[in-house]
């Protein structure tokens, strides 16, 4: 089994700031590139950013400059770093992990439950 383990969501005033972290425990024997996405009401699924094993980071534009993705390879985990909100970064947020669970397997990815943000005065 394979679990992924969201927390730091919550409501927050424009222009303030959250950071979510997402923790990969159970039979793991790799974590490749892990990632934030997120889902307002009524839309799709997106991606927000997203983070190789080495550490290169990619972002959607609209974060670009607000968010920063990192992470914890001893630990397994990712976090996502948010400043500067906006009532548009209203989402539920999700993190994502490609995982090898033994040596000899392939990655499949992995999903959190998901957290709430909500930005609002």
């Amino acid at each position: 089994q394979v679990q992924l383990v969201e927390s730091g969501g919550g409501l927050v005033q424009p222009g303030g700031s959250l950071r979510l972290s997402c923790a990969a425990s159970g039979s793991i024997f790799s974590v490749n590139a892990m990632g934030w996405y997120r889902q307002a009401p009524g839309k799709q699924r997106d991606v927000v950013a997203t983070i190789t094993s080495g550490g290169s980071t990619n972002y959607t534009d609209s974060v670009k400059g607000r968010f920063t993705i990192s992470r914890d390879n001893d630990k397994n985990t990712v976090y996502l770093q948010m400043n500067s909100l906006k009532p548009e970064d209203t989402a539920v947020y999700y993190c994502n992990a490609q995982i090898r669970r033994w040596s000899w397997s392939r990655q499949a990815g992995y999903w959190g439950q998901g957290t709430q943000v909500t930005v609002s005065s």
